[in-house]
């Protein structure tokens, strides 16, 4: 708020004009000459500027930042500082490409700077595995390369590097091929061993709650001999899983979440050697927050010496949201968050001072909307599964995504959430709405193209192609991972093909969606319907084309543009 000075009267627009430029001369001047006496020493002429040097070039008053620093399903991050710069991996399951790299200055403002795995390393990925793929993944520097390693509870545990995390990135490296063997973390020892823990995945292995020490050839990619598992998490601490490894003074840590991804705990075990014996402690949870659940994330340190969790939040049908924490020592313990009765169990903070990242960083965050004028496809999307040649253009039509129908499987009808050819990208806030302009070429009766929310369930509106002409439709399926489809809740005529589709997405993942010839008046159609979760990802919003049982060149779809606000 502004303060303020009652006046008798207001003055003429010249006499203010004067005002304002005598008083824009004077603050020049009175700044240039106080500037000339903070640099120059005291009776001394002003000299050359100083060489730029790192860090802050002036004194600031730090700010503060809100959890949570990302609202999108960045889930099961890991987090690395190099130099002055901040890298974390997130999981991706099925979705190619894989592995999201995302970089930032000052571990609250993050830009997507890419994907480690630009292909999932089986043919079984050419089709959706919903739940399958990249589980928990780690991230390391070392020797002039980042390294990334992590888990497919079907196929192993796979590794790839990269000079500069942007990429280009080695091809995938299966280091051991296993069933169950999840969320893997490298740790090199004092001697120069390398070791690797993991956890394990119930669903493939029949037990869980269990971490594994393996020992690693020098350059990472096999594994020596039998392992030994360092951690039972028992009763005390159920599902424990997602470890991370690290060394501080003479303690090595191991960072590992339980008690559930919806309402679990962060645990740290600690030793004074990799074999262990491990003591073991709570360092965060829930406490009097409303954020459930904080656990499963990286440790990271600043350039000042500050030290930080980054973790993650599971938010339902907008996935497992990113936190940071800030973090003390106390007796070679973490305290996670704020403790505010000082048992050395934290909770979460939701305002706190920023982290000192030396700069004040720009508030970048990563893209969420497309007008589709790059010759290559925004980091922003993912397909379904492993794609496939002749799927999409970006050349066939200036400033326009081309996606061509695949050709109808045989069997039954299948939910657009089983169609590799789709395009998916994430929830970005709470409160948001999407729109998608969309034009259906081709004369098939059955074509359709639609803007989409997938998770266990699935709802989209779009335009299909009808013997008359055209009908904006909305549909819903229930179960769609399982046996469900979609089937048409409203249908009604539209002047043509092209078409504005739009979704709302409302607290609790209520949806709304609405069509509109010019883009100016929406017109709702298909009532609210409820987004879910999918399987261990948030809900997506998708851009796709229905398959058609005998496509020719003439179908396709121009997406001119999709735009989230």
């Amino acid at each position: 708020m502004r303060n303020g000075i009652a006046s008798a009267s207001f003055p003429s627009e010249e006499s203010r004009r004067r005002r304002l430029l005598f008083f824009v001369a004077a603050s020049f001047l009175l700044g240039a000459t106080l500037a000339l006496l903070a640099k120059s020493p005291r009776g001394s002429p002003p000299g050359p500027p100083p060489p730029p040097t790192p860090g802050p070039t002036a004194p600031r008053e730090k700010g503060t930042y809100g959890n949570p620093i990302l609202f999108a399903d960045w889930s099961d991050p890991d987090v690395i500082r190099v130099g002055d710069d901040y890298w974390l991996v997130a999981s991706s399951f099925h979705e190619v490409p894989g592995l999201p790299i995302l970089h930032s200055k000052d571990l609250v403002h993050w830009t997507l700077a890419g994907h480690a795995a630009s292909r999932l390393p089986s043919p079984r990925y050419d089709v959706p595995r919903h739940g399958g793929g990249v589980w928990a993944p780690s991230i390391r520097w070392e020797g002039g390369f980042f390294h990334v390693w992590y888990g497919d509870p079907d196929l192993g545990i796979f590794t790839t590097r990269a000079r500069d995390p942007r990429g280009p990135w080695e091809p995938l490296r299966l280091v051991k091929e296993a069933r169950g063997w999840i969320d893997p973390c490298p740790f090199r020892d004092a001697d120069g061993s390398l070791w690797l823990v993991h956890a394990w995945a119930k669903s493939r292995a029949g037990f869980n709650g269990i971490l594994t020490l393996e020992r690693l050839s020098p350059d990472g990619f096999s594994v020596i001999g039998e392992g030994v598992n360092v951690f039972d998490g028992g009763t005390r601490h159920p599902t424990v899983e997602g470890p991370k490894l690290y060394r501080r003074g003479e303690w090595i840590y191991i960072f590992a979440p339980a008690g559930g991804v919806k309402s679990g705990w962060q645990t740290v075990l600690r030793s004074k050697s990799v074999r262990g014996p491990w003591e073991e402690r709570i360092v965060l949870d829930q406490g009097d927050t409303p954020v459930n659940g904080p656990h499963q994330g990286g440790l990271v340190d600043t350039p000042a010496g500050e030290w930080w969790f980054v973790h993650f939040q599971d938010r339902g049908a907008y996935g497992r949201v990113t936190h940071l924490q800030p973090v003390t020592w106390r007796n070679g313990w973490p305290v996670i968050g704020e403790d505010p009765d000082g048992d050395g169990k934290g909770q979460p903070v939701l305002v706190h001072t920023r982290p000192d990242a030396g700069r004040v960083a720009p508030a970048v965050k990563p893209q969420v909307s497309d007008e589709f004028e790059s010759p290559a496809l925004s980091a922003m999307w993912a397909w379904n599964a492993n794609p496939g040649a002749g799927w999409f253009s970006l050349t066939a039509r200036r400033s326009a995504l081309r996606l061509f129908p695949a050709v109808c499987p045989d069997g039954p009808a299948h939910s657009v959430a089983l169609q590799p050819n789709v395009l998916r990208t994430r929830l970005s806030a709470e409160r948001l709405v999407a729109t998608a302009l969309v034009e259906l070429h081709g004369e098939a009766q059955g074509a359709t193209t639609g803007l989409a929310v997938l998770g266990r369930d699935a709802a989209f509106v779009g335009v299909a192609r009808t013997a008359e002409g055209w009908d904006a439709v909305c549909s819903f399926g229930a179960d769609v991972l399982g046996q469900g489809v979609e089937s048409v809740v409203e249908r009604r005529p539209v002047r043509s093909g092209r078409l504005f589709l739009r979704v709302t997405v409302e607290p609790e993942a209520r949806l709304r969606f609405a069509t509109s010839d010019d883009g100016k008046l929406f017109t709702p159609i298909g009532g609210e319907l409820v987004a879910r979760e999918g399987a261990w990802v948030g809900s997506r919003l998708a851009l796709f084309t229905a398959p058609l049982p005998r496509p020719t060149p003439a179908d396709f779809t121009d997406v001119e543009w999709f735009r989230v606000e």
